[in-house]
């Protein structure tokens, strides 16, 4: 992720994931697939770029992982995340973070912002 666009991405993944776990604890392809539809496309993500997030933020204890198996013939275990209370904590603490940075920025922009 070297282009301006992808950084400004990056920037906001760990925010992002945090508001979808917040809602419920979902796996790494839940993830993916729900940062994409909610965006319409513009947080299309591979996993090399979300497990570097999840691994961040559970080194951070900000999301907790658990290992759940699924019911049916093939069983498959799937790793789980979810949120924890510091993560919350953290989750409020960058969203009111974040809207301020928008604030400052459009008022910086004007009229020109789209």
């Amino acid at each position: 992720m070297s282009d301006p666009a992808s950084q400004l991405k990056k920037g906001v993944l760990e925010i992002l994931v945090l508001h979808l776990l917040r809602r419920g604890n979902l796996y790494g392809y839940q993830l993916i697939n729900e940062l994409d539809e909610r965006s319409g496309g513009y947080f299309k993500l591979k996993e090399g770029t979300l497990y570097p997030v999840l691994y961040r933020l559970e080194d951070s204890r900000l999301v907790e992982s658990y290992w759940e198996q699924t019911q049916g013939k093939r069983g498959v275990r799937r790793k789980y995340y979810r949120i924890t209370a510091a993560g919350e904590d953290w989750l409020k603490e960058m969203t009111g973070e974040l809207a301020l940075l928008f604030h400052s920025i459009y008022k910086i922009m004007g009229d020109e912002r789209l």
